[in-house]
């Protein structure tokens, strides 16, 4: 069973205050590269897992998407997507992916922002969505990047020496559960390596078409002087497939 963590009130007030969430797509760095990975959305169907405020499911229906279904396990994220929303043609739903089952050949694209990496079956999820995605359908998501969720005790060590900022890297072959302090103790997220994620997709029956390991532009870092310590580790990895 997966892990109710943005219904708890203290996780849920202080996630409502991060940019990603008061400016929606715009607030999140990556997405301008997760976008170039979509294809041309007009009348097609798509499924939206992990929705949160459902920014991107109304992104979709803005671009000509025909239909959005947008999942979620949280009760208090999906009161405030709907709150937001005034648009019939996006349903929003409770549902754990864990547990997700789709009707076969249903839906044109599927998109996941940051959510994959709570999962403990993702394989199975992948099944799932490879029987739900028409012929030629296309899989776009992003997750916390392997080298960023394997660490036992995530954080930045300084050389006292030199100055330069390290990302201590221990137990990256070991996957598995992962608990850390992130907004509010004992978040759990589960750990893979990038080579079980690919072989993941391929086993089940998708064929891999883009691969992002994000990163600032020089441009950005002139903005914002603070993403610099994304060149030192990536934070996410961008990833895109089509049904085989």
């Amino acid at each position: 069973m997966s892990q109710h963590l943005y219904d708890q009130d203290e996780f849920f007030q202080y996630y409502i205050k991060l940019e990603r969430q008061i400016k929606g797509l715009a607030g999140a760095p990556e997405w301008p590269q997760l976008k170039a990975m979509l294809p041309d959305l007009n009348g097609l169907s798509v499924l939206d897992l992990g929705c949160g405020f459902g920014w991107f499911s109304r992104f979709a229906r803005e671009n000509g998407a025909a239909s959005v279904r947008a999942i979620d396990l949280s009760e208090k994220m999906l009161d405030k997507a709907r709150s937001m929303t005034n648009d019939d043609k996006i349903e929003y739903e409770r549902v754990d992916l864990e547990e997700l089952k789709l009707t076969e050949n249903q839906y044109d694209v599927v998109f996941s922002s940051l959510t994959f990496h709570y999962l403990a079956n993702f394989p199975a999820l992948t099944n799932e969505i490879n029987k739900g995605l028409k012929s030629s359908g296309r899989l776009v998501f992003s997750i916390e990047h392997p080298i960023f969720t394997a660490p036992s005790k995530p954080g930045f060590v300084v050389d006292e020496e030199t100055g330069r900022k390290f990302w201590p890297l221990d137990d990256y072959q070991t996957e598995g559960l992962r608990i850390t302090n992130w907004l509010a103790p004992g978040v759990k997220k589960q750990h893979r390596t990038v080579g079980s994620y690919i072989n993941i997709l391929l086993n089940s029956g998708f064929r891999l078409t883009d691969f992002v390991e994000w990163r600032p532009s020089k441009d950005e870092l002139i903005r914002y002087p603070s993403r610099e310590s994304e060149v030192v580790r990536p934070t996410f990895l961008l990833m895109a497939a089509t049904k085989d």
